[in-house]
């Protein structure tokens, strides 16, 4: 008898009269929001506009949205089509199944179409988000906890998750693989934002450090999960998928380093044009001074001080002439 677990949620949704107000919704909106909020932080620390990283992702969530729903559509088809199954079922996106290789390829097509209208280059967008997105992910993994889904194996260790009986689900305490990937991914933004610092990461390598290392732990945590799932020879379908994603970013990282080392000067033009228009209004402020050598303001300037000056007379040699001519 296992005396110890984490309990699930009797219910993923609460309802406000009639509306409903679904848990799973909940941690990708507030994972969205911590996404966005913290890399308007390290844009703005990068020298960018306050506003612009979430302009972009007006874009990027939207696209990200649709291509982690289609990845996990395409991928688990036989949820949807196959027969006794609804398929209108495939969109109803509340219930649960966003795949996160889609969302971040499709989502990666939307930031670059906000980059291209604001002027900006998209690798230093990404490297500016990549530790909000992998802190997003810890905070949207717990929407599983709520539908009590993409569980481990059973155990009977003191932080194993207990579930319910339900469709599709046997109950009985499982390893929380939602947690463990929650607790990877906040590893996994701490990881980039010290690696960034330390190495002052540049043209996207921040973004594929983060890609790298999530591959890594996505793979074992996958490899315990007990949901169905396409195997290529005997390997689920995300571990592939995390396989092929890991040697492709650290591919990415070792070229990028050689062919543009270091990190991008600017991030947003607007801003590098706003600043010389503030420097060129500085420098005519200097100049106030008109032609008479009065500044604008009325008082007598460094020449007519310098004339006073120059043709004043110590008292010395005022009493001295006063005293040739007695």
């Amino acid at each position: 008898m296992n005396l110890a677990f984490i309990p699930s949620p009797s219910t993923g949704v609460i309802h406000l009269g009639p509306i409903p107000l679904r848990g799973y919704a909940f941690c990708i909106i507030i994972g969205v929001f911590v996404a966005v909020w913290y890399g308007n932080k390290r844009w703005v620390a990068r020298g960018g506009s306050a506003g612009t990283v979430a302009d972009i992702a007006v874009w990027a969530v939207p696209f990200g949205l649709v291509g982690g729903r289609l990845y996990h559509v395409i991928t688990d088809y036989e949820l949807y089509f196959s027969s006794g199954r609804d398929w209108v079922d495939a969109f109803k996106i509340w219930e649960g199944g966003l795949g996160i290789w889609g969302a971040v390829a499709l989502g990666a097509v939307g930031a670059w179409i906000g980059c291209r209208r604001r002027g900006i280059p998209l690798p230093a967008w990404a490297d500016t988000l990549a530790p909000g997105l992998a802190f997003a992910q810890a905070i949207g993994r717990w929407g599983n906890w709520f539908n009590q889904e993409l569980y481990g194996k059973p155990t009977d260790l003191p932080w194993a998750l207990k579930i319910s009986e339900g469709t599709d689900r046997v109950a009985g305490t499982y390893h929380p693989t939602f947690l463990y990937e929650s607790l990877w991914c906040v590893g996994v933004g701490l990881l980039v934002i010290w690696a960034d610092r330390r190495f002052t990461l540049g043209h996207g390598r921040a973004f594929a450090l983060y890609v790298a290392s999530y591959c890594v732990g996505r793979a074992w945590i996958e490899h315990m999960r007990v949901d169905y799932a396409h195997h290529i020879l005997g390997l689920r379908l995300n571990d592939w998928t995390a396989l092929i994603m890991f040697l492709l970013a650290v591919t990415y990282l070792v070229v990028s380093s050689k062919l543009r080392p270091g990190r991008e000067e600017t991030v947003e033009p607007a801003t590098v044009g706003a600043a010389a228009v503030d420097a060129a209004e500085d420098a005519q402020g200097g100049e106030t001074r008109d032609a008479d050598g009065e500044d604008t303001d009325g008082h007598a300037g460094p020449d007519a001080h310098d004339e006073a000056a120059g043709t004043a007379e110590p008292d010395g040699v005022k009493a001295e002439a006063q005293a040739e001519k007695g």
